[in-house]
């Protein structure tokens, strides 16, 4: 046992463990308690200290060297594995963003905020963003984000909230959603949708456009956070409308 721990670049205590749960049989253990390998279990070894390279639990090791057709799975689970690791990369990215915006603004004698601008504009919606339109679209949109100052963030910011503002002006004045006044609002709306990277509307996709801006109308609709972004869950409601209509019969 001690040579092959010494060759494998492992301690003992290692293989001990292994064995221990399973995960590597010697072929023998002699009297005096010490564990025989041949070169079966040698190679097995080998692939688990590959795969253990890679951050994979020893639990996913397991299940994929006893699998019946172990390369297929290895697949499998390597490409899961991959994954899960370009998510937490995602993840990582994100909070040192944060971590570097908020170092900013103590530079600057400013008290940081855990808001938005540290958040990441949908990072309140990541499932619903990656369910909807897939992980490259909220990532890229997370870098757009996060490239930008902090001066840049707030100015976004407030065209944004000047955008949604605009809806609830035009329901309190009475207009409806097919009026030309909304449907020349829900315009700007799609048109901003456009300038951030990762949606169909930035790409130029209609037709994948259009599902998105159904979708997100379906948020304005139905998720209180917007609600209150709105201004009411008459005027989101009101915007919800008019961007169908827009997708529907585009001007």
């Amino acid at each position: 046992m001690h040579e092959l721990a010494e060759r494998a670049g492992i301690s003992g205590r290692t293989l001990r463990h292994y064995h221990r749960i399973g995960l590597l049989e010697p072929d023998r253990v002699g009297s005096n308690g010490y564990r025989y390998y041949g070169p079966d279990a040698v190679a097995r070894l080998q692939r688990i200290l590959l795969l253990r390279d890679t951050g994979m639990p020893l639990a996913d090791i397991a299940a994929v060297l006893d699998a019946p057709e172990t390369p297929t799975v290895e697949v499998e689970v390597l490409e899961a594995h991959l994954t899960q690791l370009a998510e937490d990369r995602a993840a990582l990215d994100r909070r040192i963003s944060a971590v570097e915006h908020t170092l900013q603004m103590r530079r600057e004698g400013r008290e940081p905020r855990v808001d938005v601008m540290l958040e990441g504009f949908n990072d309140r919606y990541e499932a619903e963003v990656v369910r909807r339109w897939g992980r490259e679209a909220f990532d890229a949109s997370n870098r757009w984000w996060h490239a930008k100052s902090v001066r840049q963030q707030r100015d976004w910011q407030a065209s944004a909230q000047a955008l949604l503002t605009r809806w609830a002006e035009i329901h309190e004045a009475g207009h409806t959603p097919g009026s030309p006044v909304a449907r020349a609002h829900a315009a700007n709306h799609v048109a901003w949708f456009a300038d951030i990277p990762g949606t169909p509307t930035h790409a130029g996709d209609a037709e994948r456009s259009a599902a998105m801006v159904r979708g997100m109308a379906d948020l304005y609709e139905t998720n209180p956070d917007f609600h209150q972004t709105f201004g009411s869950p008459e005027a989101a409601q009101f915007a919800a409308g008019a961007l169908r209509i827009h997708v529907q019969h585009p001007a």
